[in-house]
């Protein structure tokens, strides 16, 4: 997941894996982008020769790429939804003293900008909920519903790996007793694939100021059953504030006939809550105590800087015994020239007579 999210290549999702491996292999947690950041430049630095003899040979231009990936998410905020304490999905199935669902509220601020960051939340949680929620059968009631606000900003973007594998995990969802819902202005929005298996369409009012507009009204009405009543096109453009064009599946799981209905209007202010307000049901929640623990448990991040740290110090004593030994050799290099042999010492001292006795010949001649 973390090499579609980052939108990586063939070579560098498989230096992911190979890094993965290895991080499991030798008991290297990776909870967060620090601890993969750090084996990334491990795997090209101190630890290069010994993960190429085990795991095969590492792109240096690769591992650089992927770097500055995880720089360009962690400029969306990537950082706080990879470490701990994780998101717990079971949280979402929290009932009050009287045994009465909890509606959970998951306020992710200012993502317009950063639709990545929101579609790697969202694929993550889904795949949260599908890995852990047991097998649902016939059940009257669902385990759990979820209603996705602003779900364009899910697909915004994505690539097509990242909307593969949302498509895939939305299929299969249903089966754990899951439910859910995508809020969006337009159905151009969300893949065809992804509106494909939703069974229940609630459309409000398109309204039709260009061409584009057309064209898009005329797709919408087309993701609806055929009907005898209306001109779908033309009447969604003629819904006032408050009506919508609703189909549902019956129970034997076909599609109802198209209605244009009138909504009931919500019971509760329509505005949003003040900061003041928002802080007094923060601070009720049971939750807030579980997850503003911040957790900084050992992880590969530490534990390299230590390895790190003994093989520069195993390579400096290295390099003082080479220097010692380098001295030694010069140290005894040095005294076996000025020590003489005692043949070659008889015969110097011999040639040294021979030539004062010569010169002292001249000198009484």
């Amino acid at each position: 997941m973390l090499s579609r999210i980052l939108e990586l290549t063939d070579t560098q999702a498989g230096i992911v894996s190979i890094l993965f491996k290895y991080c499991d292999d030798h008991g290297l947690p990776l909870l967060d982008l620090d601890d993969f950041r750090k084996i990334l430049q491990y795997a090209t630095g101190e630890g290069k020769k010994e993960i190429q003899e085990e795991y095969g040979r590492i792109s240096v231009s690769s591992t650089g790429s992927i770097l500055r990936k995880i720089v360009a998410l962690e400029q969306q905020g990537g950082e706080l939804f990879f470490g701990e304490r994780s998101f717990d999905v079971a949280d979402l199935k929290r009932v009050d003293d009287d045994g009465r669902g909890v509606i959970s509220i998951l306020r992710l601020t200012d993502i317009q900008d950063r639709p990545n960051l929101f579609s790697t939340f969202m694929l993550q949680m889904l795949a949260e909920v599908y890995s852990t929620f047991p097998e649902q059968g016939d059940n009257d009631r669902p385990e759990l519903v979820i209603f996705i606000d602003e779900a364009h900003l899910v697909f915004k973007e994505a690539s097509k790996a990242l909307l593969s594998q949302i498509e895939s995990i939305i299929k299969l969802i249903r089966s754990k007793g899951v439910g859910i819902f995508f809020a969006t202005q337009n159905p151009k929005d969300i893949p065809e694939d992804v509106l494909a298996q939703l069974g229940l369409k609630i459309q409000h009012a398109l309204r039709a100021f260009t061409a584009k507009d057309r064209k898009a009204i005329k797709l919408a009405a087309e993701n609806y059953p055929d009907s005898e009543y209306y001109d779908v096109d033309k009447t969604l453009t003629e819904l006032g504030i408050g009506e919508a064009f609703i189909s549902v599946l019956n129970e034997k799981g076909r599609p109802t006939p198209l209605a244009a209905t009138m909504m009931r209007a919500p019971m509760s202010r329509m505005d949003i809550l003040t900061k003041e307000e928002l802080h007094e049901v923060i601070s009720r929640s049971k939750l807030v105590k579980k997850y503003n623990e911040t957790i900084n448990r050992e992880s590969a991040y530490e534990i390299l800087n230590e390895k790190i740290k003994r093989i520069k110090k195993e390579e400096e004593q290295r390099e003082k015994e080479k220097e010692k030994s380098a001295r030694t050799r010069r140290r005894s290099t040095s005294r076996s020239s000025t020590r003489m042999n005692p043949v070659v010492k008889v015969l110097t001292s011999a040639t040294f007579i021979r030539g004062v006795l010569g010169i002292l010949k001249k000198v009484m001649k």
